[in-house]
């Protein structure tokens, strides 16, 4: 090429995906069998999808309009499904053409921010998760402005620093929340999110709040939607059917927008998003058509309903064993399905290894692991030689802080219980190796 043609420097990595090429290179060496616990896939990790949510979709099949282009917003009927249960809520009112189909929430992320002006920011959660940061980055090619999520108190939200920060940088016009959080797992409480809405309001900004996982919370814990404590402040709910159905494969998700017609900059900053979407024509039509149908059938609430028991038994069994695990903090999960273990300042370095067979594996995690890395991306890819498991490393979450993010997916307890006491055993064994 006559010159450099790519756009780089962001120095930024999908670590989720990168991880997988890595597991699947020490297997071909004859490494350990790979226990994936790095991406939040239901299906790859064992859900089975039940016969009737499979009848439904094959009854959409049958339906010669499903293989059609979609309006540019998205099937005009699963709008108005959507738009009347937010209306039904009573805290809201919506009309169907304040929904805006995407092709899975990675596609609406990226459309949200590219819309916004390059000297704009937004502020986000810290950690994060890699799809907003990124996209952040991307947009503004500087690193994020954050507020920490506290590990030293279950990952609560510093929301005095949120505030700090907002008024002190002109430059931010919108606050990102992730409810419930990923990676934390945290599950903002109603206090919370007014809070949060409160700052919006007296400082002139916006929400996008994703709520990916909404209906995936226990514990006791309980959240409501955004939307129903918004008022009069301009936001953007997220949500899709990718981790509740589960249906990940789908690439099917959606903006709910709140009070547009309040401001007219917050307006053009929807139809900026609408008029890219337009270039695309349409998100993919089958999915939307048989959101509705799912949702509504009698079998839908029973089936959420169970799975949430069972991540709540997972994040029980993964807090009553990493809790007492020396130098680190585990704080239990109360929503969506991630376990975030970090380790205490100071306790990692680069000495550190856990033992590795054969030779060939050895030789290629030495090889991953030198020069500068960082201290919890070099105990991920020591933990994955050793024993196969695949977490992801918590700085890939744009945070300073040293851990890993972990999935309560496994279908089935004897082996999550195994691993996670092999987890113990491996962070033990590694922080001890360089004494």
């Amino acid at each position: 090429m006559r010159f450099e043609i790519s756009r780089g420097g962001s120095g930024l990595t999908y670590e989720i995906r990168n991880l997988v090429p890595i597991a699947k290179k020490m297997q071909e060496l004859g490494g350990k069998k790979v226990i994936w616990e790095n991406i939040g896939d239901p299906v790859q990790k064992g859900e089975n999808i039940p016969d009737w949510m499979k009848e439904v979709l094959i009854d959409v099949l049958k339906e010669d309009i499903s293989y059609a282009y979609s309006p540019t917003k998205g099937v005009d009927a699963t709008r108005v499904f959507l738009a009347d249960r937010v209306n039904a809520r009573g805290k809201i009112q919506i009309t169907p053409e304040d929904i805006i189909f995407f092709n899975g929430l990675g596609d609406a992320i990226a459309r949200a921010y590219s819309s916004i002006q390059v000297d704009a920011r937004m502020i986000m959660p810290e950690p994060t998760y890699s799809t907003h940061f990124m996209a952040e980055v991307l947009h503004a090619s500087f690193p994020p402005n954050t507020y920490r999520m506290n590990p030293y108190n279950n990952w609560h939200p510093d929301l005095r620093e949120l505030e700090q920060k907002v008024r002190s940088h002109r430059a931010i016009v919108g606050i990102l929340i992730i409810n419930p959080d990923n990676p934390t797992g945290f599950v903002y409480t109603n206090e919370d999110l007014e809070n949060v809405v409160r700052i919006a309001r007296e400082n002139d900004l916006f929400i996008i709040s994703d709520e990916t996982y909404i209906n995936i919370v226990y514990n006791g814990k309980t959240t409501i939607p955004i939307g129903d404590i918004i008022g009069d402040v301009p936001a953007i709910s997220m949500k899709g059917i990718s981790k509740e159905a589960p249906w990940p494969g789908a690439r099917c998700g959606w903006m709910e927008v709140y009070n547009a017609d309040k401001d007219p900059i917050f307006n053009r900053f929807i139809n900026t998003i609408l008029h890219q979407k337009m270039s695309e024509v349409c998100s993919t039509t089958l999915p939307q058509m048989a959101i509705p149908k799912i949702m509504t059938h009698p079998e839908y609430k029973n089936y959420l309903r169970a799975r949430t028991q069972h991540y709540e038994k997972l994040s029980t069994i993964a807090y009553g064993i990493l809790k007492d695990v020396p130098f680190v903090i585990a704080n239990k999960t109360n929503g969506a399905f991630y376990s975030t273990v970090i380790f205490n300042e100071s306790v990692l370095n680069d000495r550190q290894t856990l033992p590795v067979d054969p030779p060939d594996v050895q030789q290629y995690v030495e090889e991953l692991t030198k020069g500068s890395i960082e201290y919890d991306k070099r105990f991920v890819y020591y933990l994955l030689a050793a024993t196969g498991i695949c977490v992801v490393p918590l700085t890939s979450f744009f945070t300073p802080l040293l851990g890993f993010r972990m999935t309560l997916l496994d279908k089935d307890v004897d082996e999550f219980e195994y691993v996670v006491k092999t987890l113990a055993e491996k962070i033990t064994q590694y922080i001890h190796s360089s004494k």
